[in-house]
């Protein structure tokens, strides 16, 4: 299938030329996914003076958030801005809510100077297995009505509609499991070629999330280094390619997927590639930092895979860790960031892919709590009741790092009870009621982290505040209701 063209072929290589080499000296052809779902927010404005330090063109956010759009005005970094899945079904039965939302998300931040939103990404992973075709039926219809509001406000041309799809939307079968038997699942074929013509007739791009992390995860018996870059000893050939790592044999996977649906030549972005650091056994600084270096050494190469050369286009997942995203995937999901939760740089990553002994610029300006720390009160002797505090705190914050093959694994039962106490009275504003767990705590000016495992103290976050004053709000706003009601009746 072929979509209309310019037919000057040495226009086309010009072109096609310097676009290459201004993305491979800009380094924009790799962006990052800013996640929010954490207890306490770094300031936007810091973060995004961070990416901009680092040299980061691209941004893709999980929703709307009116602190970071405005803290990108006038950046000029690339934004794919997403709607999220539980507002599909409103977003495809609706044109007038998906206006509206385009009116205020979109139209209202892209002018002159404002806010460069290149992407509407609608819905995030709609067709994933685990949610069992809750979303499949909303999709095409809000895609099209987004698309529509963005056509009204003349904005269609300059920016594209999307969908991030899992990479479990294509498959290739266990009789032939190679790159070149790829096809998308029978049961939602139909559906997902619907969406990849109306995607391509409106010259947008096909958007997958490939984690080869997950490979490993989920195997035991996965070959260890077919999920890196740099080379294995058992590669999959497939006729006359040569595959030596998971991440080219799945993108593959999905060429030849598009290729049997007749599009062979659909633009692909990755919007989700990366390695946690904590978390499991796999997960940890050294891999990630030996994923990571090698995905970009690779994306930006030019290479390509061996079905599609060029560069790849990849959103590296993700910028911050998330100390409060779901933990149902695995302990290892609130671990993937190239940052902490404080902005600090966990390891060296040249973005450029050439592998310099560079690093990545911190969040600058980060204020902190008091360093102070809530652990295990060393004179308590009567431990009955430290096993359901323990679970108790854990329930309420973050104990990932205290799972097996993670960085706090080896504490003693005194170190995981202090461990937990103290993440659940940081990610609680250190107030003091927070660190008494029936009278099994106490607060110390004494760091107990070691090399291995760090107690954190959490930053000072505006969002903790404004989340207060946001239920005091609330509160009054139903105050309010309930008298107007009461005058009514």
């Amino acid at each position: 299938m072929e979509k209309s063209r310019p037919h000057n072929p040495s226009l086309i290589h010009v072109l096609v030329l310097l676009c290459f080499m201004t993305m491979f000296s800009t380094g924009s052809s790799f962006g990052v996914n800013w996640g929010t779902m954490s207890t306490h927010q770094l300031p936007p404005e810091k973060v995004v003076k961070m990416l901009k330090e680092n040299g980061c063109k691209k941004l893709k956010l999980f929703e709307y958030d009116e602190k970071i759009l405005g803290a990108l005005i006038g950046s000029d970094i690339e934004v794919m801005l997403a709607i999220p899945n539980y507002m599909l079904q409103m977003m495809s039965v609706d044109p007038s809510f998906a206006a509206a939302w385009v009116d205020t998300n979109v139209t209202g931040y892209r002018y002159t100077g404002g806010v460069n939103v290149k992407y509407i990404a609608v819905g995030n992973e709609p067709f994933l297995q685990t949610y069992n075709h809750t979303y499949v039926r909303h999709v095409l219809p809000a895609l099209r009505n987004i698309h529509e509001a963005l056509h009204r406000a003349q904005l269609s041309s300059k920016v594209k509609v999307t969908v991030p799809f899992n990479a479990d939307i294509y498959y290739s079968p266990s009789s032939n499991p190679v790159p070149s038997s790829g096809d998308f699942r029978p049961e939602v074929r139909d559906a997902a070629i619907e969406i990849i013509h109306f995607l391509y007739i409106n010259d947008s791009p096909f958007t997958v999330n490939i984690y080869p992390f997950l490979s490993l995860y989920q195997n035991p018996n996965f070959p260890f280094d077919f999920a890196f870059f740099d080379g294995t000893n058992a590669p999959l050939r497939d006729g006359g390619r040569v595959y030596t790592n998971v991440f080219d044999a799945n993108f593959d996977t999905l060429v030849s997927a598009l290729s049997k649906a007749g599009y062979s030549d659909m633009e692909i972005l990755v919007g989700e590639v990366g390695w946690p650091t904590d978390g499991d056994k796999n997960a940890n600084i050294k891999n990630a930092q030996r994923f990571n270096q090698g995905l970009l050494r690779h994306a930006l190469s030019g290479n390509g895979t061996p079905a599609r050369k060029g560069l790849i286009n990849v959103y590296l997942f993700s910028l911050i860790d998330e100390n409060a995203k779901s933990i149902d995937p695995g302990n290892f999901e609130r671990h993937w960031g190239l940052f902490e939760y404080d902005g600090k740089p966990k390891y060296q990553l040249d973005l450029s892919g050439s592998e310099k002994d560079t690093g990545l610029v911190p969040v600058e300006g980060v204020s902190y709590m008091p360093r102070r720390w809530c652990i295990l009160n060393p004179k308590m002797h009567d431990l009955t009741d430290l096993g359901d505090n323990i679970d108790y705190a854990c329930s309420l914050s973050d104990c990932t790092a205290l799972g097996y093959g993670s960085s706090c694994n080896g504490l003693s039962l005194q170190g995981n009870a202090s461990y937990a106490f103290n993440m659940y009275y940081q990610m609680n504003d250190q107030h003091i009621w927070n660190c008494d767990f029936m009278g099994l705590a106490t607060v110390t000016e004494n760091d107990p982290s070691s090399d291995a495992c760090q107690f954190p103290v959490m930053i000072v976050s505006g969002d903790s505040t404004s989340r207060d004053r946001g239920l005091l709000d609330t509160l009054f706003r139903h105050y309010l209701w309930l008298v107007v009601f009461s005058v009514i009746l």
